[in-house]
């Protein structure tokens, strides 16, 4: 059964002027599912990243324009980092107990599973003026209203958006991202219905209680399964596009507000 955020649940929930999908008392997805690449980070994790990656200093990564959580360094010294908004929207919906999994092509399994492991997510005081952020630039887009949800996203300094990063008090803590995925990873070559099918199984959701984000319009095949899909546009995982996707979904159930 889709469940409804618990105020309660959390000290992120507790800390929140939550966003209006988490305090309408309508259903949530049971599951969401995310691709990788230009989806959850602004890169191609096949391509892109030269190998090792590991973490990045705080001082190596004080000279982007915009700050973030953590960064993570490649062999070349180029820095690689996720959406702005994506670490705090996992928090978010990993603490109202919704089920989080990765469906992705990505050729490179082995290295997009250590970058997992090595993002870390924002404590939850970070979660909280992210989320604030957020509301404020929900009701200035609803002002304005014309949204593009599209475009060749494909320049891997892509993302700008209204989550904020962190000072270097936390450089480096928090849980690392591949905890939060706990209906687990899809990782390698071959259709998302593939993807799709092995995680229905493994977790037992329905395939109508998912949704699902994705960058490449052919993946909307996924819906033929039940699956319900949301393209994201130039700022990846954003609050945005989570907003349009929960309201497509609700739509899908029969849901409105």
């Amino acid at each position: 059964m889709p469940r409804k955020l618990s105020k309660g649940h959390s000290a992120i929930a507790a800390a929140l002027p939550l966003p209006s999908w988490a305090q309408d008392g309508l259903p949530l997805p049971r599951m969401v599912v995310l691709d990788l690449d230009y989806t959850l980070w602004p890169f191609y994790s096949d391509c892109h990243p030269s190998p090792p990656v590991e973490l990045a200093s705080p001082a190596a990564a004080a000279g982007l324009r915009r700050p973030r959580h953590s960064v993570l360094a490649d062999n070349n010294g180029e820095g690689f980092w996720l959406y702005p908004d994506a670490p705090h929207i996992l928090n978010l919906l990993s603490a109202a107990g919704v089920k989080l999994a990765v469906a992705s092509k990505s050729s490179a399994g082995t290295l997009c599973r250590k970058m997992l492991g090595l993002f870390r997510l924002p404590p939850p005081g970070e979660v909280a003026a992210a989320a604030a952020a957020a509301a404020a630039a929900a009701a200035t887009a609803t002002a304005n209203t014309s949204s593009s949800s599209g475009g060749n996203k494909k320049d891997k300094k892509g993302g700008s958006s209204s989550g904020s990063g962190s000072g270097s008090g936390s450089w480096g803590k928090g849980r690392k991202t591949i905890d939060v995925f706990d209906a687990g990873l899809e990782i390698y070559e071959g259709t998302k219905l593939r993807h799709f099918e092995a995680i229905a199984r493994r977790t037992g959701v329905g395939y109508r209680e998912m949704l699902f984000f994705d960058d490449e319009p052919p993946n909307y095949e996924v819906e033929t399964l039940g699956v319900t899909m949301y393209l994201v546009g130039r700022k990846g995982f954003s609050w945005e596009a989570l907003e349009k996707g929960i309201e497509k979904w609700r739509e899908n159930q029969g849901t409105v507000a």
